[in-house]
């Protein structure tokens, strides 16, 4: 019996990217994925290729639209076993772009959009004595980089915020775990990377050459192996770990945490 058969697994941004490739995987192992965006256009194409998924559209850096997708897809589809947080992306600026509002943005993007989802889950979770929570956050959370203060800050609230929601509910049941991708080949990489020439004065080229030039592996990663990770995690074979965030940087930064 594959390892997933009959949970139900809620994918946030589950129509792009690492989002997507977990949305693959968890169908592979028989689970009954629903997956969310704020584009029914996206959700419908990424269905195409999911067989017996389920998608339902909500912009989740709005607390009640959160509220009512996990209301929603306890009613229609059943008890939510595994919560993916993969939604919401912070812009990527040279710091003197920064205002107060793109901050604000930043935190509503990455940080809300994960929130306003875990929040009413956790819950849920806590109340039936089990569950497993993924979100994928990013190493701007540990390494401040000029480009990607804002969006760094919002990932390193959210880092927090897993480890003391893995210590508050361990003892009902529920483990919660980041997943910190280092560069990874998804359709956010040219946003950042134009930030980033901005900044540098250089070519979106160059700026892609010069940041896997950082990396010991000598490549991005690819969101099928951010996937392989949060499958483990998701699964029995990690029921000791929890209150914890898991970095897959390619060994960018090889430091002691």
């Amino acid at each position: 019996m594959n390892a997933f058969a009959t949970k139900v697994v809620l994918i946030t941004g589950g129509s792009k990217g690492i989002g997507l490739a977990c949305a693959r995987q968890f169908v592979e192992q028989g689970a009954r994925v629903v997956i969310s965006s704020r584009s029914q256009a996206n959700i419908d194409q990424a269905l195409s290729e999911l067989p017996g998924a389920q998608g339902f559209a909500a912009d989740l850096s709005d607390d009640t639209a959160a509220a009512n997708l996990v209301r929603q897809m306890e009613e229609q589809v059943g008890p939510i076993d595994v919560l993916i947080s993969s939604a919401g992306a912070a812009k990527r600026s040279p710091p003197e772009e920064l205002t107060p509002a793109f901050w604000r943005a930043a935190m509503d993007a990455k940080f809300f959009s994960t929130i306003n989802v875990v929040d009413p889950v956790i819950k849920l979770m806590a109340r039936r004595g089990c569950g497993v929570i993924v979100n994928i956050i990013g190493a701007g959370g540990k390494v401040a980089s000029p480009i990607h203060l804002a969006g760094g800050s919002a990932n390193a609230a959210l880092m927090l915020a897993t480890a003391g929601l893995g210590n508050a509910y361990a003892a009902s049941g529920v483990r919660i775990i980041g997943v910190n991708p280092g560069l990874t080949e998804t359709g956010r990489v040219g946003e950042g990377m134009a930030a980033d020439a901005r900044h540098a004065g250089i070519s979106p080229e160059a700026a892609k050459e010069r940041a896997v030039s950082k990396i010991p592996l000598g490549r991005m990663a690819q969101p099928e192996e951010v996937a392989h990770l949060v499958l483990f995690l998701a699964s029995g074979k990690a029921s000791y770990i929890t209150g914890t965030t898991v970095t897959m940087d390619g060994a960018q930064h090889p430091v002691v945490v």
